[in-house]
């Protein structure tokens, strides 16, 4: 929340999607006029943390759904689209899996995020589009539905799953550890990223200066450093 921190200086809480942790950890570490308290977790977790009354200034999501559905219940401000991603399978480096459509083999252990939230959400979207023979068959060879993108990764990584679908930016923070399987632009769903000021924070004004920034200043080129896409 915006209250005051060490020296005078306020400090602004930023809860944000776990897929924004590189890019908004940096944002924060330089953003000027403010100590800014940042926490990582799934969307749909934020989103309830906040419906409970949870004390913070800035809520950025990895979607636009909960923040429109927490701007119908009067929880933040109106909502602004702040960066878009997209979506991408990742294998384990010794894999022989080449395709998306390998990830039907029979016995290929896939990880995806869970439906309730965005990651999970894109990925029954590009699944949806399969063929429907094709999209059991990966369905059949799912092992886990994880709480958070970063989970998913996590898993892939250690080699607990041999696939998973995760954001392009979350596979370049593991780009020597892992191989990407490209979606192809038909199969891609509309990833778009939105954030909003919480209607009760203590600063408001800073709150929405962060957000300013996130669109067009130090924020948006640290989510171009770290891959987003722009929001137009």
């Amino acid at each position: 929340m915006g209250c005051g921190g060490g020296g005078g200086e306020p400090t602004l809480t930023v809860l944000g999607a776990s897929s924004l942790t590189e890019a908004l950890g940096r944002y924060g570490d330089s953003f000027e006029g403010a100590r800014v308290r940042s926490s990582f977790a799934g969307s749909d977790q934020l989103a309830a943390q906040i419906r409970q009354g949870a004390k913070a200034d800035v809520f950025a999501s990895a979607d636009t759904d909960y923040p429109a559905e927490l701007h119908r219940q009067g929880l933040v401000e109106t909502p602004v689209v702040f960066a878009r991603n997209r979506l991408v399978a990742v294998t384990s480096k010794d894999s022989d899996l080449e395709a998306l459509g390998d990830l039907a083999r029979p016995g290929t252990k896939i990880v995806i995020g869970d439906s309730s939230v965005p990651v999970g959400e894109y990925t029954r979207e590009v699944l949806g589009r399969l063929a429907p023979a094709e999209r059991e068959a990966i369905l059949a060879n799912v092992r886990s539905e994880e709480p958070e993108v970063s989970s998913v990764l996590a898993k892939v990584v250690d080699g607990a799953a041999d696939a998973g679908f995760v954001y392009v930016t979350d596979a370049r923070t593991v780009a020597g550890e892992v191989r990407t399987l490209a979606i192809p632009n038909d199969l891609q769903p509309e990833v778009a990223y939105a954030a909003a000021v919480l209607s009760d924070s203590a600063d408001p004004e800073l709150a929405r200066r962060y957000l300013r920034g996130l669109l067009h200043g130090r924020g948006a080129a640290e989510l171009r450093d770290a891959g987003f896409l722009p929001p137009g």
